[in-house]
């Protein structure tokens, strides 16, 4: 009997956008603990600074670029980067994201719309062109892209986020049809709602917003960053090596009666 695959990173590489803060800054620091070494992208230097502070202090392998992913060069030169510094790409985690302030589908404004769009989705397809490109060369790779539950569930007055996260979705099934024979995955990841300084945003950072969406895990709790960290790499792993083309919710059973 085979044994069974484990999740270890040990001479892998790894790449995070949305790196300062929330999910991103603890599945970068997942991957470092895990043995990969990591390139860590963010447009907020020093909310980055801090997440490559605490991987060096693990002794971790990462550089970190400051990195606008709606901007296909951006993207480009932060992963040419990776494959100049450490040789190779394994694992990407296409995270990067903003939120959607609630607003009807009237009376959101076309720049706020194109805004979402462009950073939730956009990038998400830029990161993979680019990433494809080197992992076809590398013969293979693992990507994870940040959906949501609002990637499987429509949310009134977030018109904009629900059709990026659908969006993202979607690509993440195409892509791994695409390039299933090329030993490329491809997956989604939906969290519910997890603790994170996006929520605090939505919510407005107050004890009676958090109780309010609360309300709506079965659980009882917030998600942890930690926790959609560790669904990433297991997803990215040769134990997720069957898994390609799935779009896994982690929500605490919110969108288990849909």
């Amino acid at each position: 009997m085979a044994a069974i695959p484990s999740v270890n990173y040990a001479g892998k590489v790894a790449f995070v956008t949305g790196a300062g803060s929330g999910i991103g800054r603890a599945t970068a620091i997942a991957f470092a603990r895990a043995g990969a070494a990591v390139t860590a992208a963010d447009i907020n230097k020093a909310a980055l600074d801090s997440t490559v502070a605490e991987i060096e202090a693990l002794g971790g392998k990462v550089i970190a670029v400051t990195c606008d992913v709606t901007k296909a060069s951006d993207i480009k030169a932060a992963l040419d980067l990776t494959v100049k510094t450490f040789g190779r790409l394994d694992a990407a985690f296409n995270n990067a994201g903003i939120e959607q302030p609630g607003t009807m589908i009237a009376d959101i404004s076309e720049e706020l719309w194109d805004r979402v769009i462009a950073v939730n989705l956009k990038s998400v397809f830029l990161c993979m062109k680019h990433e494809i490109e080197i992992m076809l060369q590398n013969g293979g790779g693992a990507i994870v892209n940040t959906s949501s539950g609002a990637g499987v569930l429509a949310i009134r007055q977030q018109s904009a986020y629900c059709a990026s996260k659908f969006g993202v979705t979607a690509a993440s099934k195409v892509a791994a049809l695409e390039y299933a024979d090329k030993n490329i995955r491809v997956n989604a990841i939906c969290p519910g709602i997890i603790d994170t300084p996006m929520i605090a945003r939505y919510t407005g950072d107050t004890e009676e917003g958090r109780a309010r969406i609360i309300k709506q895990e079965p659980v009882g709790r917030m998600g942890r960053p930690e926790e959609i960290a560790g669904t990433v790499l297991w997803l990215c792993s040769d134990a997720g090596g069957f898994v390609t083309g799935h779009a896994m919710v982690v929500d605490g059973g919110q969108t288990a009666g849909i």
